[in-house]
């Protein structure tokens, strides 16, 4: 077990490092950052409505949400930039013949950039969500250890969204792959807000009376077949709201990308195996 990880904690290592050297990733971290404390403002003071005060802990949870899913969808976007460049670089430098030419598998070299790229981006979304952690906790003393276990469940996004670039970038160029998983995104996004409104009441009177119920069963399968990045992101937030657990419905999305993630990384598997190592 040792010799078969062994090569795979090197490779990821090596990925790490070489990621962390790149001048882009560090002025997006610090960019990142910087944001994320220029609107600790809206952590403190008070909030009027109509004249009346405003719970300052329902204030901190929306706040919190709201910051919550724009750090999760930005790293998700920098995994993807990440991912795009990453074995057609270490082939055209050599690296990928110079790894496989030692007693390293293919799967390993793979499983050990999945693996880099995932740790690396479960790192960056934790810090920022850290960042968010403790300006709530000093500024407001509301304290929301739930915020920190939300950020480890997006790492599931993350995962799907690196082997899915890693997939397409061998069969595709390389920004076309990232432009297919960010509309994967995009596309899921935008299903999620339809089916919502869809599942409103004035839609439902609606669709009853034009009798286009039965022509939704085709498109309520898709939905329910896409990737559900923006599902599985909704049920880590909702952690922190303290909306409760209602079944199989609200984890159905964190299911559907793991199936997704195994599915999609037995592909990437095969594929790379019988690519041509220059």
């Amino acid at each position: 077990m040792l010799k078969t990880l062994s090569p795979i904690i090197k490779i990821a290592k090596y990925t790490i490092s070489d990621e962390v050297r790149q001048k882009s990733f560090i002025v997006m971290f610090v960019i990142c950052a910087m944001f994320i404390f220029l609107i600790r403002g809206c952590y403190q003071g008070t909030y009027m409505v109509n004249g009346q005060s405003l719970d300052a802990e329902a204030i901190i949870r929306v706040m919190s949400k709201v910051t919550f899913h724009f750090i999760a969808a930005g790293v998700m976007f920098l995994a993807a930039l990440l991912s795009m460049r990453v074995l057609r670089r270490d082939r055209d430098d050599g690296m990928q013949s110079c790894i496989l030419s030692k007693a390293i598998t293919r799967w390993q070299y793979v499983a050990g950039k999945i693996l880099g790229l995932w740790a690396l981006s479960m790192i960056f979304m934790f810090i920022l969500h850290s960042i968010v952690f403790i300006i709530t906790s000093i500024n407001m003393q509301v304290v929301m250890p739930e915020y920190l276990i939300a950020s480890l469940l997006c790492s599931f996004n993350l995962l799907f969204v690196i082997i899915t670039v890693l997939l397409l970038s061998l069969l595709m160029p390389d920004m076309i792959a990232f432009l297919c998983v960010m509309g994967i995104g995009i596309i899921g996004f935008v299903a999620d807000g339809i089916f919502a409104i869809s599942h409103s009441q004035m839609a439902q009177v609606m669709m009853q009376q034009s009798g286009t119920q039965s022509d939704m069963t085709v498109w309520k399968v898709v939905y329910y077949l896409w990737p559900k990045l923006s599902g599985a992101q909704q049920f880590a937030s909702s952690l922190i709201g303290s909306e409760g657990f209602s079944g199989f419905v609200s984890i159905y999305p964190v299911i559907n990308v793991l199936i997704y993630v195994l599915i999609l990384g037995t592909l990437l598997f095969r594929r790379f195996r019988n690519e041509d190592i220059i």
